[in-house]
Formats: structure tokens, sequence, C-alpha cells
């Protein structure tokens, strides 16, 4: 029940009262997963990154090898502009699942953030032959492509 009250409160755009039931949930049980790991990701919309990589940590803490929390916190870490620290979560994970769609496209975006485009627009490519429908791989690979066929112009033929 609480949990579906958080969501109705997720659904309405209410995140600091979601974070009041994760509260809830987690006084009741400090070990849930699916709590921690909503908390955390409530936390990151809120922009309070330090605490939603808290949760995801909790999370890794009980679930060392927990996808979801890894690749949240990866996202968070992405987020407080950390690519590095970002990109280790999403190797673990794909460590765990070596065809994690989320993992590949977001390691993407970490490797583009660094400067690293051609390396990024390899991990959109793999992402998509995962899931053909992973957008944010689709229009990173495409924004991607054209930073780097921008920065790479062609010579011109006189």
């Amino acid at each position: 029940v609480l949990f579906l009250q958080a969501n109705a409160c997720l659904d309405n755009e209410d995140f600091s009262e979601s974070i009041q039931y994760y509260d809830l949930i987690l006084k009741i049980d400090s070990k849930n997963i699916a709590a921690l790991i909503d908390k955390g990701t409530t936390l990151q919309i809120l922009g309070q990154i330090k605490l939603s990589i808290q949760c995801f940590d909790k999370a890794l803490d009980i679930s060392p090898n927990n996808i979801d929390a890894l690749i949240n916190k990866g996202s968070a870490l992405h987020l407080d502009e950390k690519y590095l620290d970002a990109i280790a979560c999403y190797e673990t994970a794909l460590k765990i699942d070596k065809k994690c769609s989320m993992a590949l496209a977001y390691k993407g975006l970490s490797l583009g953030e660094l400067g690293n485009l051609s390396g990024a627009i390899n991990y959109f490519k793999k992402a998509l032959a995962v899931d053909k429908y992973c957008t944010i791989a689709q229009i990173s690979k495409e924004t991607a492509q054209n930073l780097l066929n921008s920065s790479n112009p062609k010579p011109k033929k006189l």
C-alpha cells in the first residue's frame, strides 16, 4: 500500500511526499532494495545527488549485483559530472549482464561527456544492437555522430 501511495505522489509530481512514503517503507524494512532505489531516483529528480548516491550505495551494500542500483548510481554520478565513476558503475553492471542496453547507452553518454565521441557512438551502437528501440541510444548516437562530423569536416574539393 505504501508503494502505491508513493507512486501516486510521483504521478502527481509530488516528489517530497513520495520521499516520506519511501522513508516509512524503510522504517518497516530498512533493507527494502526497491524502496532504496526509488527513493534514490526521486532524490535525484529533486537535485539531491549526494543523498541519492547514498541510497544507491545502501542498496548495493545489500545487493552488490543489483543492476538497477548500479545504473541509477552511475546516472547520479554522471549528473554530478563524475564521469569516470559513472563508467565504473556501468562496467560493473555490464559484467553482470553484458547485454544491458541501458548500461551500454549510459556508458556512451559518459564517454561523450569526456570527449570520446567515437567511443560513445560505439556504445550507442552496442545498445541498439541489444535493443533497437533504446531511445536514449538512438538520439545520443545521432547527436554524437553530428558532433563528430562537424569537428572533422571533410576536405573541400576544388
